[in-house]
């Protein structure tokens, strides 16, 4: 569905203010919206002007002092400790795609509002006004001492690889970029739990990928990480392999390491026989492509809102069917793994994100499902109060075992 066409001209389009309403008012979204999704609240009361002298001058000063000469005691008597700066450009907004930084403020403010929600994290939207590379780490490089964490959202791919590189290089805290890690986390845990339930290791399986963006990248790299057997991913010119010259310099490096079979061609031809396909490209897979899979195949169709196989399709063929939809069962939401991937990385005062630290998220998150396991439970639902507590636990205890934890 379209967006809503704002008409300033309407009778009915003005508020009181002389802003401009949505035609159709009636949208529980825009009602929703109004006025932004998340506000600053003070921690400590203003009654008076003992706590004014307190909070503010002269009583600031003194601890201005001491983090001047203590500067890691920024840690203790500030925010920065407990608060994360998620930062778009606004050039890969959900499936929207480059809408601009003004435009993805509404995500972001949800994101911000899903860190609070789900792991207690205190989170700020920022979105920049610049698409070059270096601009991009340049200013988050200098806004970063105001935060204990970054969080990249929804930054076009290839250049979101080497921002969140180069800046987890400039900068001691940890920064993430989501779409690639989040995603990849989750998939992991619906995998792990995919293959118990069949009885297989992931050193047995063969799977495919469709799309080879920043998803597509991260999932295949750290699927293999984890012990995946073999994974072949699909672009739009067909499979990702050492045959073909027309790869950036991203896809060269994954030719590299995937695809281990030597397919080529188109992604139907790579999912004859796979054992799992892995949708991040928002493309349409036909029904004979499925059928061809191995018996007891999973379908993790991540695409939203339009799934790359409909979960009706997918039963048809597979023993585990995954979406990105929440209102389908095994939902690989995002916000299953990043609120408490941050929790316990500030709780340590970590200076990054590792990939033991990730591989551990994915553990905690899978183990939270247990003895429950079932084909249409494989991971949990995002409301299940389990789930950060466990991530952030888990994350932290890695953190510390890989010596990036401060605290």
């Amino acid at each position: 569905m379209a967006a809503e066409i704002v008409n300033p001209r309407s009778d009915s389009s003005t508020d009181q203010d002389g802003g401009a309403e949505p035609l159709h008012t009636f949208d529980p979204a825009f009602a929703l919206h109004r006025g932004g999704k998340m506000a600053v609240q003070a921690t400590v009361p203003i009654r008076d002007k003992d706590d004014l002298s307190l909070a503010y001058t002269p009583g600031v000063a003194r601890v201005c002092t001491a983090i001047a000469e203590q500067p890691e005691l920024v840690h203790d008597y500030t925010w920065k400790s407990s608060v994360v700066a998620v930062v778009t450009d606004g050039t890969a907004v959900l499936g929207l795609g480059d809408i601009g930084p003004e435009a993805s403020l509404p995500v972001m403010e949800g994101k911000a509002i899903l860190f609070k929600q789900f792991g207690g994290v205190d989170a700020v939207p920022i979105a920049l006004d610049c698409t070059g590379v270096d601009e991009i780490i340049d200013t988050v490089a200098r806004i970063a001492p105001s935060f204990g964490g970054i969080n990249l959202e929804d930054i076009s791919a290839p250049r979101c690889f080497e921002i969140e590189r180069r800046l987890q290089e400039r900068l001691d805290i940890p920064v993430f970029h989501d779409d690639q890690h989040g995603t990849a986390i989750v998939t992991l845990a619906a995998l792990r739990n995919a293959a118990r339930l069949t009885g297989r290791e992931l050193g047995e399986l063969r799977a495919v990928i469709s799309g080879a963006g920043a998803a597509g990248v991260a999932i295949a790299k750290f699927l293999l990480e984890a012990g995946l057997g073999d994974v072949a991913v699909a672009d739009r010119k067909g499979i990702v392999s050492r045959d073909r010259d027309d790869l950036t310099p991203v896809k060269r490096e994954l030719a590299e390491i995937t695809n281990k079979a030597g397919i080529s061609g188109t992604l139907e031809a790579a999912l004859e026989g796979a054992d799992v396909f892995i949708g991040v490209s928002g493309g349409t897979v036909p029904e004979p492509a499925v059928a061809s899979m191995a018996k007891g195949a999973f379908v993790f169709a991540m695409a939203n809102p339009h799934p790359e196989v409909h979960p009706d399709v997918a039963h048809k063929y597979a023993a585990v069917v995954a979406t990105g939809r929440s209102d389908f069962p095994n939902q690989i939401n995002n916000v299953l793994a990043f609120p408490g991937i941050f929790a316990g990385a500030l709780q340590v005062r970590a200076s990054r994100i590792t990939e033991g630290m990730k591989i551990a998220a994915a553990e905690a998150l899978a183990g939270v499902v247990g003895d429950d396991l079932a084909a249409d439970y494989v991971i949990p639902s995002p409301f299940d109060e389990r789930v950060a507590p466990a991530v952030t636990a888990a994350v932290a205890a890695a953190a510390r075992a890989e010596g990036v934890a401060r605290r």
